[in-house]
């Protein structure tokens, strides 16, 4: 169960109003890269993963929670920083101008334009963060990726956190108020603390290479194809080892269109790279396909299930073993 601390994780502050600023600092409250984002992802990635990875399911909540945390920060700053215009708006007797709260020409230009292109933020929030990005475009569950299989979820949450973590370092470059700085400086850097989290979980789930449990074909695994005229660039994405297992390496195809021809359109296409044949693939694939079944059945067993023991002293999900605490709410 959730319950709210009253502190905020970070002390926030500002220095003085900044509307223009607010208005950017949307994108981290409802904007794709934000994060309700984070968390609502990590959230629902828990899910899947309780019962059969109760460590994972442990660290994404952790994560999820924090990052829910930081959502309150980031919507505490945006409130600050619409202090003074919120006080002159909420003033409606008085013929009071809340654009003198901008520094300069260029500033209320923006702000001009800001209330074009999102006019909501300011005509219905009053003072407040909304649930939309810069623009105004309301936060949407499309922005949350959760398949299922940690081998899939552990990377869009690397990549996520590597999107938060730039637009950060973006949004820093257009305030100068230095608490604003400091505020944003810890949330960036948590960013980089989850990245790593998430990274070292990846590399605790074995054979987590290539996502899922089906094996690559080896006769397209180990190809590089050569789609642009004139100068080439080579490196370790298509030549030598680059990031295979020792004695594979890349097949650098020159002329695609001549290759997809000789092979027949890639069905008579020979493995290169690697040693691993077609047959020993597919059988690799239904392998780990099956251990991990009979890995996830194992912990999740069969009949009456339960999510959480009372209390929760350990881990794994209570299975069968607090089913004898209460009555059969069936009767039999």
């Amino acid at each position: 169960m959730f319950m709210h601390a009253k502190e905020l994780q970070f002390n926030a502050r500002v220095s003085e109003p900044d509307p223009r600023f607010a208005s950017m600092l949307l994108d981290q409250f409802g904007g794709p890269n934000g994060e309700l984002k984070a968390a609502m992802q990590y959230f629902t990635q828990a899910f899947a993963a309780r019962q059969t990875h109760p460590e994972k399911y442990d660290m994404l909540m952790d994560i999820a929670t924090e990052e829910l945390s930081h959502l309150e920060i980031v919507g505490a700053t945006i409130t600050m920083l619409l202090d003074g215009v919120n006080a002159e708006m909420k003033e409606a007797g008085e013929a009071k101008n809340w654009m003198d709260l901008l520094r300069g020409g260029t500033e209320k230009e923006e702000m001009i334009h800001m209330a074009m292109t999102n006019p909501s933020f300011l005509t219905e929030s009053r003072g407040g963060p909304r649930l939309t990005d810069v623009n105004g475009v309301p936060w949407t569950s499309a922005y949350v990726n959760a398949n299922g299989d940690l081998t899939v979820d552990l990377r869009s949450d690397i990549a996520a956190e590597s999107r938060a973590k730039i637009v950060y370092e973006n949004l820093i470059q257009f305030t100068d108020d230095p608490y604003v700085k400091e505020t944003l400086g810890f949330l960036m850097t948590r960013e980089v603390a989850h990245f790593q989290m998430f990274a070292a979980a990846l590399e605790t789930i074995p054979q987590n290479f290539p996502p899922g449990a089906l094996q690559a074909d080896p006769r397209y695994s180990h190809a590089y194809y050569n789609m642009s005229d004139g100068a080439d660039a080579r490196g370790p994405w298509n030549e030598g080892q680059g990031p295979w297992p020792a004695g594979e390496h890349w097949e650098y195809i020159q002329t695609p269109h001549a290759h997809v021809v000789e092979t027949s359109g890639e069905i008579n296409k020979p493995v290169v790279g690697t040693s691993t044949t077609m047959e020993q693939a597919q059988k690799a694939g239904k392998e780990l396909g099956k251990t991990r079944k009979e890995e996830a059945l194992a912990k999740i067993g069969t009949g009456t299930n339960q999510w959480s023991s009372y209390p929760q002293t350990e881990l794994p999900h209570p299975g069968k073993a607090q089913q004898k605490a209460g009555p059969n709410p069936t009767g039999s």
